[in-house]
């Protein structure tokens, strides 16, 4: 009897390890293929972002703008130089502006809907807008081509904003305010 229930426990401890270790492979497993769908997406996501840049380079150069790209791949021209306060994070910003998509057409504008304002620093807008209004002062004209990843990306708008669209933003930065 005694040894019935020896080979009794030792059978259900075995199953019991066995079914840990098999949970375990099934984890390392899982984990693999996640890794490996991240770094196709990553990839997928690293040629897309250069398609963009260079439809951005020779739309510009289409146009004859003499524009800056930064590391995040935001394009800008600063139009006027503004004479008011910097934009810094924090501060409450009013803009005149035109925002259009790359080919032309005019998505939304401060004409038809009044002037866009935000807090800076809070992602409530565009990440690109942001971003550029950042390198502005109070009563500076400026252009900024935003790539998808920096607008409304693989979505769109859901609106007059369609997929992956790259956009045009001329602004005035008509007011900058501490709240």
């Amino acid at each position: 009897m005694l040894n019935k229930i020896k080979y009794v426990v030792f059978f259900i401890a075995w199953f019991f390890l066995l079914s840990c270790n098999g949970g375990k492979s099934e984890k390392i497993s899982r984990d693999k293929n996640d890794r490996a769908t991240n770094d196709q997406l990553m990839e997928i996501n690293r040629l897309l972002i250069k398609k963009d840049q260079l439809k951005i380079q020779n739309y510009i150069s289409r146009a004859g703008w003499k524009m800056t790209e930064t590391e995040t791949g935001l394009w800008y021209e600063i139009l006027e130089q503004g004479d008011g306060p910097l934009v810094v994070s924090g501060t409450v910003v009013v803009l005149n502006y035109t925002l259009a998509l790359m080919e032309g057409k005019v998505c939304y504008s401060s004409d038809r809907l009044g002037p866009k304002e935000f807090l800076v620093g809070k992602g409530n807008v565009e990440a690109g807008l942001e971003q550029g209004v950042l390198l502005l002062r109070e009563g500076a004209k400026a252009r900024f081509v935003l790539p998808p990843h920096l607008a409304y990306g693989l979505p769109g708008d859901g609106n007059k904003i369609p997929a992956r669209a790259i956009l045009v933003y001329n602004v005035e930065l008509v007011s900058v305010t501490r709240p």
